[in-house]
């Protein structure tokens, strides 16, 4: 809980909020302070939520190629997907569903299968207390949507060190060294040095790119989207920050 109240304070809206808080508090006793912490909150709401601004941070998280569309692929003894989030009503579906991001995830893993044959493992634990692990729902998708079969599934992990950990212990019990690791582009760099740290060789597969940060004037207007692909940004070079300490 700490740290999800820490995150929230220090990406957006939480930050700009944070800000407007302060200049309300401090107005009476330190008022040109306060003015400040008005200006830079109004300020960073408002940039923080433009595409262009969004799309700016995303790519420089994307470092890693993609895989080529066609062709030969680089040789992997399994494919690992990780999961990002649940959609946790999805009535039509009769129960929790994989969510928008993980979708994309799950897509690609089955295109690489279809190409590959390789077997496949999800990885992500329970979103919620009462949710059944993500890891199940995503390996359910992939085969009843995506008619790709999925060999293991890692159900325990709660963030991306311990989706390394905990899908090292169960691929390497069955032999299997070297993975197509799929994800975000802009999550994967700190997803291999995590899968890398358990002694697995990472095949990347990064999916789901972002594309230019500008494309016309309307990349400069505020928007809930910018203001979602922000916070994604902030969250990760958080995370490559924090796990700088973790071993």
């Amino acid at each position: 809980m700490l740290r999800r109240a820490l995150e929230a304070l220090t990406t957006p809206p939480g930050c700009c909020i944070a800000l407007l808080l302060a200049s309300a508090l401090v107005r009476q006793r330190w008022p040109k302070l306060a003015r400040w912490c008005t200006v830079l909150g109004i300020a960073s709401l408002w940039l923080l939520s433009t595409p262009l601004c969004a799309g700016l941070l995303l790519r420089t998280l994307q470092s890693v190629p993609a895989l080529p569309a066609e062709g030969a692929l680089p040789a992997a003894d399994a494919i690992v997907v990780l999961s990002a989030e649940a959609d946790r009503l999805a009535p039509e579906f009769g129960g929790a569903s994989v969510g928008a991001l993980t979708l994309q995830r799950i897509r690609y893993a089955a295109a690489l299968h279809r190409r590959t044959g390789l077997p496949v493992l999800t990885s992500g634990g329970r979103p919620g207390s009462e949710l059944e692990p993500i890891a199940v729902t995503m390996a359910r998708a992939l085969e009843r949507e995506f008619d790709t079969p999925v060999r293991w599934r890692e159900e325990r992990s709660a963030d991306t060190w311990e989706n390394a950990a905990f899908s090292a212990q169960l691929l390497q019990h069955d032999g299997v060294r070297t993975v197509m690791l799929v994800t975000h582009a802009w999550h994967l760099p700190r997803a291999i040095r995590c899968f890398a740290a358990q002694g697995l060789t990472v095949v990347p597969a990064p999916t789901a790119f972002r594309g230019p940060a500008y494309v016309d004037l309307g990349s400069l207007l505020p928007g809930t989207a910018g203001l979602r692909d922000s916070a994604f940004a902030l969250h990760e070079w958080y995370g490559r920050f924090f796990y700088l300490f973790r071993g």
